[in-house]
């Protein structure tokens, strides 16, 4: 960052009102922006945090339909039940406002106008999917079909879940509305749309020339896209819910949700700034003037509109600032698993606050410590524990809790004097000196989950000097000694609640009341004359308590019904959108009888080694000698149940060898609506041997 600017404007993704927010959001957006904000106004310095809620677009919808409610009662709910969650949380917004506020609809309104009225976009008129029953056309997410990848069905038009290949509607097989089952047709429609192709140079030098210090994942994405050609955007789509096109003869368009959404970044600046003018100045202080740096929070599925879409806009229009960073997040799974809101997969924020009350520090610990900053990272609930046991508990939280005990056993509370340093005492000094240049450096590029860790190493150092100082047996003997040395913890601990207020804003506080710190600027940081002698601490409370056992079991409990409980929904829908593949390539009865299908008892059966899906079978056929014959269902069957079935198999089938065993023939399975695979029997015992005619 080459220029010093005087203020910055920090936006974190709207998230959809179409349900809770989850860890993978906390995790991807929200948490590391929040201590993003938190850093730079300990530094005293002029930062405003935009959030709100976007409760235009397809998920909203869909939910209102599902549940047979209206979309405004879909966005009411969550926008109320995210704000709140957001607030207990400790996610300092300056403002948290939604998308369906009249301040938004007439600047996003005003927005698109300006653009149409100067003829930055151009009309195209294209076929889409649409449902002749219902008379509508239907977005990617409400059309679904078979994955042309996987061929799994019930792809989405967008995403397939299964194989997580991104899609179009046109790729689905036998695409159909997800809504009813209805099948689809073409039909013929205009919207407007944005020419990123006209605004392709510009972005291209300002993204790969001017911002090479963006993290690798949002250059690189940035350079693939700009490298593949950028080609016009719709900016409108035909839907019944959104902000309506503000163009004579567009009835039945509403803008499209990515469109409309950063916007809201703008419009709910405004309506602070109108709503607090002395505080906050005007909005086009902080989205017009030069002087701002803005910042997007987000995660990596919305790279390209944050870095390419929405700039273009902004330059379009002609007056706006543009983002200076975008410190875009890889995802977090679950248990090594995907987040999936339409799977229930995931550990809501909302749910999280009720069931671990006043652990809101821990996650977001737990959640910085693995964030998913250059890679896809996993949260479990193991770590979450053995973090908070092992790390706040025993480190930071034994720390504090020591070094208060001991002073109010040994000197009523108060900050004893500091005597004459010994060789070791400044050596610990010198550890932790430069914790505040390191820790600054570290936040300044977006380096949270290091940035944390070297908090921390205050602690462990604190943790260190008395462990190995002991004060507790020298007071009898040495009275001023201890008075050093708990002095010198003291201040490492007024350190750590300076240090630790951008990650755990709530132990933060609670130690600050713990030393009685009315003062707590990041400037003071490092420094070891924070508490004055004889200064009277309050009260010591345990910061951090051990999670049990019995505690982090019953979340796993849950997941484990939720998985069990889509793994049946996935078999129930498998089996309701099942089709029989097609009839093969017509064959004549010649062709058949070239394949000598015979009968054979199954004598032995076992898992052939170093291979997760062959079982070897030895099989009776009638003719006296043994037959080998590998079959890959391993996965479907234990391999003594089949001892004793009288199976159908290929007799004439060339050999084949597969890890180093001949297998002479095939044995014919028969494959399920859901994958699995069943051996094909007889209905009546028949002597090995016997063909099939």
């Amino acid at each position: 960052m080459d220029k010093q600017f005087k203020r910055t404007l920090v936006t974190s993704a709207l998230p959809y009102a179409n349900g809770p927010v989850h860890i993978g959001h906390l995790a991807g957006v929200y948490v590391p922006a929040d201590i993003y904000v938190r850093y730079l106004r300990l530094k005293k310095q002029e930062v405003l945090f935009i959030g709100g809620s976007d409760e235009h677009g397809v998920p909203v919808t869909i939910r209102a339909r599902k549940e047979g409610i209206t979309v405004q009662d879909v966005v009411d709910r969550y926008h109320y039940l995210i704000k709140d969650s957001f607030e207990k949380f400790g996610i300092s917004f300056d403002i948290y406002s939604r998308t369906t506020s009249k301040t938004h609809h007439k600047f996003a309104s005003d927005f698109f106008r300006k653009l149409y009225d100067e003829g930055k976009f151009v009309e195209q008129t294209s076929e889409q999917f649409y449902d002749e029953e219902t008379h509508e056309f239907l977005t990617d997410r409400n059309i679904r079909g078979e994955c042309p990848r996987c061929h799994a069905l019930g792809a989405y038009g967008d995403q397939c879940e299964k194989c997580g290949a991104t899609l179009s509607p046109d790729e689905l097989i036998n695409p159909y509305n997800a809504v009813n089952g209805n099948p689809l047709v073409k039909k013929s429609t205009k919207h407007w749309y944005l020419p990123l192709d006209q605004h392709e140079e510009w972005l291209r030098k300002w993204i790969l020339d001017d911002h090479k210090e963006w993290r690798s994942n949002v250059y690189g994405q940035c350079k693939s896209w700009l490298d593949g050609g950028l080609k016009p955007r719709a900016v409108t789509r035909d839907l019944d819910w959104g902000i309506p096109v503000p163009v004579e003869g567009a009835e039945g368009k509403v803008l499209y949700v990515w469109f409309d959404a950063p916007i809201g970044y703008i419009s709910n600046t405004k309506e602070l700034c109108d709503a607090n003018p002395e505080q906050y100045g005007t909005w086009q202080k902080w989205w017009q003037d030069d002087d701002t740096r803005m910042i997007h929070f987000i995660g990596k599925d919305n790279i390209v509109f944050h870095c390419i879409v929405f700039p273009a806009m902004l330059k379009a229009h002609g007056d706006y600032i543009l983002p200076d960073n975008v410190p875009s997040n890889e995802f977090l799974n679950l248990e090594g698993d995907k987040i999936s809101t339409s799977r229930n997969w995931a550990v809501w924020l909302n749910e999280y606050l009720e069931d671990m009350p006043g652990k809101q520090d821990v996650l977001r610990y737990v959640l910085t410590a693995n964030a998913p900053e250059t890679k896809d990272n996993d949260f479990t609930w193991k770590d979450y524990q053995a973090r908070n046991n092992n790390e706040l508990v025993a480190i930071f939280g034994n720390f504090i809790n020591r070094a208060m005990k001991l002073t109010e056993k040994y000197f009523g509370g108060k900050v004893p004097a500091c005597g004459e340093l010994t060789d070791y005492d400044k050596s610990t000094l010198n550890e932790f000196k430069t914790v505040k240049e390191d820790v600054e450096s570290l936040l300044d590029n977006f380096k949270f989950r290091d940035a944390q860790k070297q908090a921390m190493e205050l602690a462990r150092i604190g943790n260190k000097y008395l462990a190995e100082t002991e004060p507790w047996k020298l007071f009898k003997t040495d009275e001023g000694r201890v008075a050093t040395i708990l002095n010198l913890a003291l201040q490492i601990s007024a350190n750590l609640a300076i240090a630790f207020e951008p990650f755990l804003p709530f132990s933060a506080a609670k130690l600050r009341t713990m030393l009685g710190m009315e003062s707590f600027e990041w400037d003071n940081l490092g420094r070891t004359d924070l508490l004055a002698e004889g200064h009277q601490l309050g009260e010591s409370v345990l910061l951090f308590e051990k999670i049990e056992d019995d505690v982090i079991q019953k979340q796993l409990d849950r997941l484990e019904r939720i998985k069990a409980e889509n793994d049946k929904k996935a078999l129930e829908e498998a089996e309701q959108n099942y089709k029989a593949k097609p009839v093969g390539e017509l064959c004549t009865i010649d062709d058949f009888a070239k394949l000598d299908i015979r009968t054979a008892t199954v004598t032995a059966c076992e898992k052939v080694k170093k291979s997760d899906k062959l079982l070897k079978f030895t099989l009776d056929d009638g003719s006296g000698t043994p037959r080998t014959i590998l079959s890959g269902i391993q996965a479907w069957y234990n391999p003594e149940d089949l001892i004793g079935k009288q199976v159908l198999f290929i007799a004439n089938l060339a050999p084949r060898v597969m890890k180093g065993i001949e297998s002479q023939g095939m044995i014919l399975s028969a494959e399920n609506f859901d994958g699995s695979i069943s051996v094909t029997t007889v209905e009546h015992p028949v002597k090995p041997g016997s063909q099939v005619k």
